[in-house]
């Protein structure tokens, strides 16, 4: 598996980078893991703009999903050859609803399934493409998942956003690259049910036994060498900080 950066920015977009969301790919297949703010632009960098082949969305917060709007609008009017077919997007219950309502005035109610073909995660297995992936629900104020996905005897796992949970462990149990979330600071907030800090990102790593660590979704007000070091401190593994159009061989 390829593993690509496309977005890592927490919460909003930085100067630098994109909201959230990375790109997996293997044997020729295109999967999204998430499309916040300004993913889409930079998304084209890495393919394009047609040539994805599913999405998955971790939760309906704007960071992580809102430029699935103007997905709609390139996928619905595209210009050289008609609407394209709808692309299957996996994500929590009502996933349909919020992008319409997001949208404010789609040509009908139904419009957005004229080019994305939703399907409704759970805690379960299940194929997306040659991947096979995990899904388990994480601690977040809105619903939200965690993914691993797999392939060839590899494996990838996304915390998406989460406070401390044991389902996070389990589902990164010996995972190859463990991409986690990191939006707090150790010592400084301390919200239940939100995020992970660095020091928690780093001993969940530790507890699941993960071979490599890399942290995202650090806003832009946040120091990320703190959250590094405060990793370090707790997962001996090798830690490091996502970053924009970084790449990865899983």
């Amino acid at each position: 598996m390829k593993l690509t950066v496309v977005g890592c920015s927490g919460s909003f977009p930085s100067a630098e980078s994109a909201c959230s969301s990375y790109l997996v790919e293997a044997d020729g297949f295109r999967l999204l893991l998430d499309m916040g703010n300004g993913a889409l632009g930079e998304l084209q960098r890495h393919c394009g703009l047609y040539d994805l082949d599913a999405i998955f969305l971790s939760h309906l917060h704007a960071d992580h999903c809102i430029d699935m709007l103007a997905y709609f609008v390139a996928r619905y009017y595209r210009h050289d050859g008609g609407r394209c077919a709808p692309i299957p997007v996996y994500g929590p219950e009502g996933t349909e609803h919020r992008l319409t309502t997001a949208y404010a005035d789609t040509p009908s109610a139904s419009s957005m399934s004229e080019v994305f073909d939703f399907h409704t995660v759970k805690p379960s297995t299940f194929e997306i493409g040659p991947f096979t992936v995990h899904t388990e629900r994480v601690r977040h104020p809105v619903e939200a998942y965690a993914i691993r996905v797999e392939h060839d005897g590899r494996s990838l796992t996304y915390s998406g956003d989460t406070g401390v949970t044991e389902a996070l462990d389990e589902l990164a149990r010996d995972t190859d690259l463990f991409l986690c979330e990191a939006a707090f600071t150790h010592g400084k907030e301390n919200i239940p049910d939100l995020h992970l800090n660095g020091r928690e990102a780093g001993e969940s790593a530790a507890r699941a036994g993960a071979r490599r660590l890399v942290l995202t979704h650090i806003p832009p007000w946040t120091d990320p060498e703190v959250n590094v070091r405060d990793a370090r401190e707790v997962f001996a593994g090798r830690v490091e900080l996502a970053a924009p159009r970084a790449t990865y061989d899983i």
